[in-house]
């Protein structure tokens, strides 16, 4: 393949991508599912045609990473805290926290009764299933009104954080006692103090800096963190959320030193460019995963009975969790909560993080790609229906 052939390719994409979030906006069709369609589609045409095809596989973790911290820092940067939001944060944690663990155990015993594999090794498995994939739910939420669209950034952040701390503490204590949860405790301990230095430290640098490459730099050094963090197992995603929220709230701080050492006249002029710039990466990254995560995927496998079987199986455990959780604990509107239950990016990068000795035989991509299918083609149909509603009503109460 030339020079200007992959350069071709790579505009594309990101044309097409463009042209996706345009069509989404105007029929709540995720644009990461269109671009799943697309990577598919060109994986035939490029099998059709003969043509010798690249390995892209090893290359979705680092991109799915970088789109995971990206997209997760650009939605905190947008939340604006204030004492009046401590009730819906609180909601979205108990709510990310047992709808992932009530799915996880209900998952995973299907897995269990459906492969006959160790329980342990069916609960690992259930993980990447039963996260709320930020990557998709924060910018499908952008039509919904402020409070809900709240409610599902934190969740989705949350779910992202809680389902990493579970995969990490679940990979690394295939037998829980006591010492399992002291040893999660300090490490706690650890990655929020890390979390805190590295605010104040980002917060200062960015400040002093003069040189006119200065946004790349403060990402560049976010990724650093992260990926140190993960090298120890630690779940470095809490920095990330905690470096967005911090930025964007750092004026609501009172104490004299910190307004004096930290503050500075032009900081919300550069958090709106780091905003820009962390929008504008993410959808980079997102639309590079998602099309080579559909041109990676084995489409033969959506042809085999049990993928089908075991991946409707496995939404119906999804609504259902979701429904009662909804129903019995929130006791909120249904809609458009109920939907907005995507699985995507993260899901993905937990997949491929599985070791082979623990994945399960059927349980694989096709699998994966059927669910993320399935619960953004749900999500869309739910938010189309929901915004009809909220679009008829209004109507209804102007006349």
């Amino acid at each position: 393949m030339s020079t200007y052939t992959t350069l071709i390719i790579l505009s594309g994409l990101v044309i097409f991508s463009y042209l996706f979030d345009l069509i989404a906006g105007k029929t709540k069709i995720p644009s990461v599912l269109l671009l799943l369609c697309l990577g598919v589609v060109v994986r035939q045409m490029v099998d059709y045609f003969g043509s010798k095809v690249f390995n892209f596989s090893p290359l979705l973790p680092t991109l799915g990473t970088l789109g995971l911290i990206l997209i997760v820092f650009e939605g905190a940067l947008e939340l604006k805290y204030s004492p009046a939001k401590n009730a819906v944060i609180r909601k979205s944690f108990f709510s990310a926290f047992f709808i992932l663990l009530c799915t996880t155990l209900s998952i995973s015993w299907l897995l269990y009764e459906l492969s006959g594999s160790s329980y342990y090794q069916c609960f690992i498995n259930a993980i990447p299933f039963c996260v709320v994939s930020s990557a998709i739910a924060i910018p499908s939420a952008a039509s919904i009104n402020r409070e809900k669209r709240e409610f599902i950034i934190y969740e989705s952040s949350f779910s992202d954080i809680l389902t990493v701390i579970l995969f990490n503490f679940i990979l690394s204590n295939p037998h829980i006692n006591v010492g399992s949860f002291a040893k999660l405790g300090a490490e706690l301990g650890v990655i929020l103090t890390f979390a805190i230095g590295a605010c104040l430290f980002l917060l200062y640098l960015i400040g002093r800096i003069t040189h006119h490459v200065k946004f790349f730099l403060i990402i560049a050094l976010l990724v650093f963190v992260y990926a140190v963090g993960q090298l120890y197992h630690l779940s470095a995603l809490i920095i990330v959320l905690s470096l967005g929220l911090f930025f964007n709230n750092a004026d609501q701080i009172r104490l004299p030193w910190f307004r004096k050492y930290f503050l500075y006249p032009k900081l919300a002029v550069d958090l709106k460019q780091l905003l820009q710039l962390s929008a504008e990466s993410a959808f980079l990254m997102r639309t590079f995963f998602f099309a080579i995560f559909g041109f990676t995927m084995a489409i033969e496998q959506l042809e085999k009975w049990s993928v089908l079987i075991i991946g409707g199986l496995i939404l119906l455990v999804i609504y259902l969790i979701r429904f009662l959780y909804i129903k019995l604990v929130s006791k909120t509107d249904l809609m458009p909560e109920l939907v907005i239950v995507p699985r995507g990016l993260i899901s993905v990068l937990l997949y491929y993080n599985l070791p082979q000795n623990l994945r399960i035989p059927g349980v694989e991509t096709g699998l994966l790609f059927l669910v993320i299918l399935g619960t953004s083609i749900i999500m869309s149909l739910g938010l189309f229906v929901s915004n009809r509603r909220v679009t008829t009503s209004q109507e209804f109460g102007d006349l």
